[in-house]
């Protein structure tokens, strides 16, 4: 564990840089989320390239892990990833964390251009080769790896960067469906749960059989560390939980309208709600997609409570089956102070205790998660 982690025993409290923040804009807010306490920040890949807001977010903290979630993989050469991720680590002094992730097929094959090809097993062989990579800059050695989707077997000294002062940047990915999670349980040191996949239920009946079933078939001795980003509501006063809510609405909304992300509607007895969602946007009435998600609704798909409440509601829903939470910034900058004391009461909530090693280079009940008010999808995490 690196100085820039959690505490040892101690929950990782991570954030997301709001996709639509400017470039010019960076620096100011993950100095504010430092300052808030925070362990991490996520960087995500919707309107900005993820490496190279990560740069800026290096530059301008001191402290805090940067971590991308999630780079796609699929567009850019593993070779082309690992020099930015390697630039990226001896920059920040070991502070940067990469993330990896395949994305759907619509936007690889239709945003990107980009063949789509057993995403598992390319994913899979993407990992392989980064780490590869990572192996020949170390010993500024040679170079080989054959895989099913890539090949490397050049690497002069002139275009070798040469081995870091840290350890190598940590791999993380994520995804919904087993088989991708299968994968991070072969090869990756973390692993990052989608908003639509981070229900209690899903974790211990999808997401955690899956890691321990790559992991066992990997020969690994543990599962990755598991960052749960769950979309948590949340404000100081029940009026600022119901104007959080609004906030949320509309992007929980879009996400659940993608059909690969469906897993855990069906799960909870919400299906309908999602095929409704995906008809809308295939029609492109994306300005009433958060209409269709009421409050009972976004009850049962995500931990919602009040600062005095909340560490009570993930403490229930996620102890013991996590290592990091997510959670979104205040919308009003005013609640910082408060919003820090919180952030120091969701440190005590207590982590995964599975044990893992680094990959080679070549809980509590359901119920537990809130109230059920009778009938199908009404496991309500408030």
């Amino acid at each position: 564990m690196t100085a820039a982690q959690a505490p040892a025993g101690r929950m990782e409290l991570v954030t997301t840089l709001p996709p639509t923040t400017a470039l010019r804009e960076v620096p100011a807010v993950v100095a504010r989320i430092e300052r808030l306490g925070f362990d991490t920040v996520h960087v995500p890949e919707t309107t900005h390239d993820s490496l190279a807001v990560a740069l800026l977010a290096a530059e301008h903290t001191s402290r805090i892990t940067v971590r991308t979630s999630m780079t796609l993989a699929f567009p850019r050469s593993p070779m082309v990833t690992a020099y930015a991720a390697w630039d990226l680590a001896r920059f920040s002094e070991g502070r940067f964390q990469l993330g990896l992730a395949t994305q759907v097929r619509g936007n690889i094959v239709g945003r990107f251009s980009v063949p789509w090809d057993r995403p598992a097993e390319n994913l899979r062989d993407y990992l392989a080769s980064i780490r590869a990579i990572f192996a020949a800059f170390t010993a500024n050695g040679p170079l080989e790896h054959e895989g099913s989707h890539y090949r490397f077997t050049r690497l002069q000294p002139y275009f070798n960067p040469g081995p870091l002062s840290t350890a190598a940047p940590a791999l993380y990915t994520g995804g919904v469906n087993r088989r991708v999670c299968e994968v991070a349980g072969e090869l990756a040191d973390g692993f990052v749960t989608h908003a639509t996949n981070s229900h209690p239920s899903h974790l211990r009946t999808v997401v955690l059989p899956a890691l321990r079933a790559g992991a066992a078939r990997a020969g690994r001795a543990g599962i990755p560390r598991v960052v749960v980003v769950s979309k948590s509501i949340t404000g100081p006063t029940p009026a600022a939980l119901a104007a959080s809510r609004d906030s949320a609405r509309q992007e929980l909304a879009f996400l659940f309208s993608t059909p690969a992300y469906r897993t855990t509607l069906d799960r909870l007895g919400l299906g309908r709600i999602g095929g409704r969602l995906a008809g809308m946007a295939a029609s492109g009435r994306w300005a009433g997609l958060a209409d269709t998600l009421d409050d009972e609704t976004l009850a049962t798909l995500i931990p919602h409570g009040t600062y005095a409440e909340l560490p009570g509601v993930l403490a229930r829903a996620y102890g013991g089956l996590a290592d990091g939470l997510g959670l979104g910034l205040p919308l009003d900058p005013a609640d910082d102070e408060d919003f820090g004391a919180l952030l120091e009461r969701l440190r005590d909530i207590p982590t995964s205790t599975t044990a893992c090693d680094p990959p080679a280079t070549d809980g509590p009940d359901d119920e537990a998660t809130g109230a059920a008010r009778g009938g199908a999808g009404t496991e309500a995490l408030s």
